[in-house]
C-alpha cells in the first residue's frame, strides 16, 4: 500500500513537473518569436529609411538603385499585409497568398541583386543594366499592386454587400417593431371597449332575468297547459264503472 501511494505521488509530481518544462519551453519560444519579429521590424525600418536618404540624397546610379528597392519592398509588403488580413474573413484568398508567396521568391532576388548592385564600383555597366532592373521592377510591381487591389476590392464588395443585407434586414425589423409597438395599444383599446359594452349589457339584462328565474316555473307550465287545450276540446271518455264501486248518487235538482 505504502509503495502504491509513492509510485502515485511520483507520478503526479513527474506530471507537473512536465507540465512546467511544456510551459517554460512554450513561453521561451513565443519570447523567441517576439523578439526576433522586432528585430526584423527594426531591421527593415533602418534599411527603408537608408534607401529613402540615398533615392532623395543621392544622384545617378545609386539613387536609382535605392528608388527601385524602396518602390519594391513598398509595394511588397503592402500586398502581404493586405493579403493577411484579408484571409482571416475570406478564406478564397489562399490561393492569391500561394501565388504572391511565389511572385515573393522572384521579389527577394530582384530586392538581393539590387542590393549587390549598389556595392559594385563599375557604375557603368549597372547604367547599362537599369532599363533591365526597372522593366523587372515594374513587373513585379504591377503584379503585387493587381493581388493587392483585387483583395480589396474584393473585401470591398463583400462589405457593401452585408451592408446592404444589414440595411434591408434593419428596415423590415423596424417596420416590424412599429407594427409591435401598435399592437398593444390598439388591443387594449378593444378590450376596454369590450369590457364596457359587457359590462352595460349586464347591467341592462340583470333584472329582467331575475323574475324570469323566479317565473320559471309557471313558464314551464304553460306549454303544458297549451298541450292540454286540444283534449278539452275532445273530452275523454268517461271512467269505467266496476262492481265494487259505489253507485253514484243523483244530483238534487232542488
Amino acid at each position: 500500500m505504502e509503495a502504491a501511494l509513492i509510485i502515485f505521488a511520483l507520478m503526479v509530481l513527474f506530471t507537473f513537473l512536465g507540465l512546467g518544462v511544456y510551459a517554460t519551453v512554450k513561453v521561451v519560444q513565443a519570447t523567441k518569436r517576439g523578439v526576433d519579429r522586432t528585430i526584423t521590424q527594426a531591421r527593415r525600418t533602418v534599411e527603408d529609411t537608408t534607401l529613402r536618404a540615398k533615392s532623395f540624397g543621392q544622384v545617378g546610379v545609386t539613387g536609382a538603385l535605392a528608388q527601385l528597392r524602396l518602390d519594391l519592398r513598398t509595394s511588397m509588403r503592402a500586398t502581404e499585409q493586405a493579403l493577411q488580413d484579408g484571409v482571416r474573413v475570406d478564406a478564397s484568398l489562399h490561393e492569391s497568398i500561394a501565388l504572391f508567396e511565389r511572385l515573393s521568391t522572384h521579389g527577394r532576388e530582384l530586392d538581393d541583386e539590387l542590393k549587390r548592385l549598389e556595392q559594385d564600383p563599375d557604375r557603368g555597366r549597372i547604367a547599362e543594366r537599369l532599363p533591365d532592373l526597372r522593366e523587372r521592377t515594374a513587373k513585379i510591381k504591377q503584379a503585387a499592386d493587381s493581388l493587392r487591389w483585387a483583395a480589396r476590392d474584393r473585401a470591398q464588395r463583400f462589405a457593401q454587400d452585408d451592408l446592404s443585407t444589414l440595411s434591408a434586414q434593419i428596415e423590415v425589423e423596424s417596420d416590424a417593431l412599429r407594427d409591435w409597438a401598435r399592437e398593444p395599444v390598439d388591443d387594449l383599446a378593444a378590450a376596454a371597449a369590450a369590457w364596457d359594452a359587457a359590462q352595460a349589457n349586464g347591467a341592462a339584462t340583470g333584472p329582467a332575468q331575475a323574475p324570469g328565474s323566479a317565473q320559471g316555473q309557471p313558464a314551464a307550465a304553460s306549454p303544458a297547459r297549451g298541450a292540454d287545450q286540444p283534449q278539452a276540446l275532445n273530452p275523454a271518455a268517461p271512467a269505467p264503472q266496476y262492481p265494487w264501486q259505489k253507485a253514484r248518487r243523483p244530483e238534487s235538482t232542488t
